[in-house]
């Protein structure tokens, strides 16, 4: 029995020791090459024995609930809704002698460009709806058809002067810093450019800047002034994307003016976005 057990461990410590010697004689390198691992084996002389190729795996990453677009343009149309009662003491007083025809724009001249540093969506529920805001200028022009028309300040009178009556330029810009806010839905939240959809919401907007500039051949004459226009402007937004169209649209709460006229500002366009 002795003699058995013995040749049973004598055969269990040779078979160890030459399972030993042959993991000595391998020698084997890892390499990682993109999502590649490269397993390369060889004998104790250098010999190279084979090469094992195994696909590194890797989680795709998760896309982000915020996404940001960086400087945005919009190009479009600035208009006015005229409700205003010329009838009444009020806007004789602010523009005297006054009737509808007087303050009449040139639609295809009168022009609005928006410039917004950027754009974020927040993901409210699975990248389909959405938090839209962000932060831009909005830039009207307004082009009389009445060339006539002039502004004045200290007090605000608009009045007609006869000596503007040939002149090739008369427009009132109004500038606004702006910060809108809107439900966005996303109808294709695979795409990154492209995509179907919709927003609607409101804005807020500061006026930083308002003139009257007028061209008369190659003189230019510009003043600057409030005009009693309101300091803050507050607006219906929205805007459709389809695919690679995409058209924006504002509606102010109020009218323009603080006194004398009722005109709410709209403009509709183009946007040039990435979505």
């Amino acid at each position: 029995m002795k003699t058995l057990l013995l040749a049973i461990f004598a055969f269990g410590t040779a078979m160890t020791c030459t399972a030993q010697d042959s993991t000595s004689r391998e020698k084997v390198d890892t390499i990682r090459v993109g999502g590649m691992i490269i397993i390369k084996k060889t004998d104790k002389n250098g010999k190279k024995e084979k090469d094992v190729i195994m696909a590194n795996k890797r989680r795709p990453s998760k896309p982000s609930n915020i996404s940001t677009n960086w400087w945005i343009v919009d190009i479009g149309f600035a208009n006015l809704n005229d409700k205003t009662n010329y009838g009444s003491a009020a806007a004789q007083a602010f523009a005297p002698g006054s009737t509808k025809d007087r303050f009449d724009l040139r639609t295809g001249k009168s022009i609005n460009v928006n410039l917004w540093f950027f754009m974020q969506r927040l993901s409210l529920i699975k990248r389909v709806v959405n938090l839209k805001y962000g932060l831009g200028l909005e830039l009207n022009n307004y082009r009389f058809d009445d060339e006539r028309v002039r502004l004045s300040k200290n007090p605000t009178l608009i009045t007609l002067d006869p000596a503007l009556d040939n002149v090739d330029k008369n427009k009132l810009a109004a500038d606004y810093i702006t910060v809108p806010m809107m439900l966005n839905f996303n109808f294709t939240p695979g795409r990154k450019k492209g995509g179907f959809g919709l927003s609607a919401g409101v804005s807020a907007g500061y006026l930083y800047s308002a003139r009257q500039k007028i061209k008369d051949g190659g003189n230019k004459t510009k003043l600057h002034d409030d005009f009693d226009l309101r300091k803050w402007k507050l607006a219906y937004v929205g805007e459709l994307n389809l695919g690679p169209v995409r058209l924006y649209g504002s509606y102010a709460f109020k009218s323009m003016w603080e006194k004398g006229l009722d005109q709410t500002p709209y403009n509709v366009g183009l946007r040039l976005s990435n979505w």
